[in-house]
């Protein structure tokens, strides 16, 4: 346990006498968003992938790490194959800036592959290097997105709880509710600093995705006494299907469509909604890699 908080100490220290010229220029300081829904099906990644292109069209800088393990997807929906993955990081084969592969519009992607296993269980020196690595990209990046698992997998509770915040996604099927619902109560449970923000896809209209909102914030609010807020919607629209069939992202495939507005519009409010993290919370790369220590 000493060794663990004395790499912790190191991991999050920060150095006050001397600063890199980096520093001096201003890094970036990426946010670590997960992307997450209680079941599968829901149009998760989809959602994940638009939305970091929608953030990109309005000037940020975006990385996608798939850390769906097993069930990895990102690269199959923009129609790209990546050569390496994190396995190839964590052996020390490959650098990050190696591992990192081009989507669509120059999007930055991480394939988690089977590296993602062993990404639970590393030891001191390789949770340093591993955090070594993340950083470089952290101060590149305005946003790095998640992809998660659907679902509690130790690995998705754990990417989670060691992120800034976490959007749920969900449908206005009442499964999908309350799978959604089951995964915000049990992350409370967890930690009750995590910040939620839903995001109802295929909706028929503005009602029904208001309805579908209301109902996990008023459960939220009553039962778990969490106050969450609904970022939007996606609207029902046959061209996704279309789009994910061409191995192309909507927003891109279809401009223009019904989805791609919403997508967008989405993109538009996250940047001006005010910040929901709690004060004096630790956020970034540091605050990522001390609550990734505290749940290893």
């Amino acid at each position: 346990m000493s060794d663990q908080a004395h790499s912790l100490r190191k991991l999050v220290s920060i150095r006050e006498n001397t600063k890199s010229s980096r520093e001096m220029q201003g890094p970036r300081l990426a946010k670590f968003i997960t992307v997450s829904s209680g079941k599968g099906g829901v149009g998760k990644s989809n959602f994940t992938l638009n939305f970091a292109l929608a953030l990109q069209t309005l000037g940020k800088k975006v990385l996608i790490f798939d850390a769906d393990i097993g069930m990895a997807n990102i690269d199959v929906l923009m129609g790209t194959s990546s050569k390496y993955n994190l396995y190839h990081l964590l052996s020390r084969e490959k650098s990050i800036q190696e591992i990192i592969g081009k989507g669509p519009n120059a999007l930055s992607y991480i394939s988690g592959g089977s590296g993602m296993a062993d990404l639970i269980s590393l030891s001191d020196v390789d949770l340093q290097y591993f955090s070594s690595q993340i950083e470089l990209m952290a101060n590149e990046m305005d946003y790095i997105l998640f992809d998660t698992g659907a679902g509690l997998s130790k690995e998705n509770i754990q990417f989670i709880t060691s992120a800034d915040e976490c959007l749920v996604v969900t449908t206005p099927e009442p499964t999908s509710i309350t799978d959604a619902y089951a995964l915000i109560k049990v992350i409370r449970g967890i930690d009750d600093q995590v910040p939620f923000q839903l995001i109802i896809n295929r909706a028929g209209d503005e009602k029904e995705a208001l309805r579908t909102g209301n109902k996990i914030m008023l459960a939220a609010k009553q039962f778990l006494d969490l106050e969450i807020s609904m970022l939007g919607y996606i609207s029902e629209d046959a061209r996704v299907v279309q789009s994910v069939k061409k191995q192309v992202p909507f927003s891109i495939a279809f401009p223009n469509c019904t989805a791609t507005r919403d997508i967008q519009r989405l993109a538009r409010r996250y940047m001006v909604v005010p910040n929901s993290i709690q004060p004096n919370t630790l956020t970034g790369i540091k605050g990522f890699m001390q609550k990734w220590l505290q749940r290893t």
